[in-house]
Protein backbone atom coordinates (compact mmCIF):
# COMPACT_ATOMS: atom_id res chain seq x y z
CA UNK A 1 0.00 0.00 0.00
CA UNK A 2 1.41 3.40 -0.99
CA UNK A 3 1.71 5.99 1.73
CA UNK A 4 0.36 9.51 1.34
CA UNK A 5 3.90 10.83 0.96
CA UNK A 6 4.49 8.53 -2.04
CA UNK A 7 1.30 9.71 -3.71
CA UNK A 8 0.65 13.21 -2.48
CA UNK A 9 -1.79 13.96 -5.31
CA UNK A 10 -4.29 11.31 -4.20
CA UNK A 11 -5.10 13.12 -0.96
CA UNK A 12 -6.22 16.39 -2.53
CA UNK A 13 -7.95 17.33 -5.71
CA UNK A 14 -6.26 20.70 -6.16
CA UNK A 15 -2.50 20.92 -6.57
CA UNK A 16 -0.66 24.08 -7.48
CA UNK A 17 1.56 23.85 -10.56
CA UNK A 18 4.56 24.79 -8.40
CA UNK A 19 3.83 21.91 -6.03
CA UNK A 20 3.54 19.44 -8.89
CA UNK A 21 6.77 20.71 -10.47
CA UNK A 22 8.65 20.42 -7.15
CA UNK A 23 7.29 16.91 -6.58
CA UNK A 24 8.38 15.80 -10.06
CA UNK A 25 11.82 17.38 -9.55
CA UNK A 26 12.26 15.48 -6.27
CA UNK A 27 11.34 12.22 -8.02
CA UNK A 28 13.91 12.96 -10.78
CA UNK A 29 16.58 13.75 -8.17
CA UNK A 30 16.01 10.36 -6.55
CA UNK A 31 17.11 8.70 -9.82
CA UNK A 32 20.53 10.41 -9.79
CA UNK A 33 23.65 8.39 -8.91
CA UNK A 34 27.26 9.07 -7.95
CA UNK A 35 29.99 8.50 -10.52
CA UNK A 36 31.15 4.88 -10.32
CA UNK A 37 34.77 4.24 -9.35
CA UNK A 38 36.50 1.97 -11.85
CA UNK A 39 39.57 -0.22 -11.51
CA UNK A 40 42.66 0.44 -13.61
CA UNK A 41 42.27 -2.77 -15.62
CA UNK A 42 38.70 -1.79 -16.57
CA UNK A 43 39.93 1.60 -17.79
CA UNK A 44 42.68 -0.02 -19.85
CA UNK A 45 40.15 -2.39 -21.41
CA UNK A 46 37.89 0.54 -22.33
CA UNK A 47 40.79 2.47 -23.86
CA UNK A 48 41.84 -0.58 -25.89
CA UNK A 49 38.33 -1.03 -27.30
CA UNK A 50 38.10 2.70 -28.09
CA UNK A 51 41.42 2.71 -29.95
CA UNK A 52 40.46 -0.48 -31.78
CA UNK A 53 37.10 1.00 -32.85
CA UNK A 54 38.87 4.08 -34.20
CA UNK A 55 41.50 2.01 -36.02
CA UNK A 56 39.26 -0.77 -37.41
CA UNK A 57 36.14 1.38 -37.95
CA UNK A 58 33.59 -0.80 -36.12
CA UNK A 59 30.72 0.23 -33.85
CA UNK A 60 30.82 0.05 -30.06
CA UNK A 61 28.46 1.11 -27.31
CA UNK A 62 29.84 3.69 -24.88
CA UNK A 63 28.20 4.42 -21.53
CA UNK A 64 29.25 7.51 -19.62
CA UNK A 65 28.31 9.39 -16.47
CA UNK A 66 26.98 12.94 -16.90
CA UNK A 67 26.96 15.37 -13.95
CA UNK A 68 23.56 16.88 -13.20
CA UNK A 69 23.60 18.22 -9.64
CA UNK A 70 26.73 18.47 -7.48
CA UNK A 71 28.28 15.01 -7.12
CA UNK A 72 25.19 13.33 -8.59
CA UNK A 73 24.44 12.56 -12.20
CA UNK A 74 22.96 10.12 -14.66
CA UNK A 75 24.30 7.59 -17.13
CA UNK A 76 24.00 8.06 -20.87
CA UNK A 77 24.64 5.49 -23.56
CA UNK A 78 25.24 5.68 -27.30
CA UNK A 79 26.48 3.31 -29.99
CA UNK A 80 28.65 4.33 -32.89
CA UNK A 81 32.15 4.43 -34.33
CA UNK A 82 35.00 6.41 -32.76
CA UNK A 83 35.96 9.01 -35.37
CA UNK A 84 38.35 11.16 -33.37
CA UNK A 85 40.45 10.77 -30.22
CA UNK A 86 41.50 14.13 -28.77
CA UNK A 87 44.54 13.35 -26.61
CA UNK A 88 44.97 16.93 -25.34
CA UNK A 89 41.30 17.40 -24.42
CA UNK A 90 41.01 13.80 -23.17
CA UNK A 91 37.81 13.19 -25.13
CA UNK A 92 36.50 11.09 -28.00
CA UNK A 93 34.04 11.75 -30.80
CA UNK A 94 31.45 8.99 -31.16
CA UNK A 95 29.46 9.09 -34.42
CA UNK A 96 26.49 7.04 -35.64
CA UNK A 97 23.85 7.46 -38.39
CA UNK A 98 21.78 9.93 -36.40
CA UNK A 99 24.11 11.83 -34.06
CA UNK A 100 27.64 12.62 -32.97
CA UNK A 101 28.80 13.17 -29.41
CA UNK A 102 32.01 14.34 -27.74
CA UNK A 103 32.57 12.24 -24.60
CA UNK A 104 35.18 12.92 -21.92
CA UNK A 105 37.44 9.90 -21.33
CA UNK A 106 37.26 10.39 -17.54
CA UNK A 107 33.47 10.02 -17.54
CA UNK A 108 33.28 6.71 -19.46
CA UNK A 109 32.00 3.89 -17.25
CA UNK A 110 31.45 1.08 -19.79
CA UNK A 111 32.37 0.13 -23.35
CA UNK A 112 30.91 -2.91 -25.14
CA UNK A 113 31.23 -4.17 -28.69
Amino acid sequence: MASKVDNMFAASRFVLPEQRELYLQIKEDEKLIRQPVLEQDELESFHYMIRDSAREDYAITVTWWKQVKGQLGKTCSMWGVIKWIDQNGRRIKLVNDEDSQWIMLDSIIAVTS
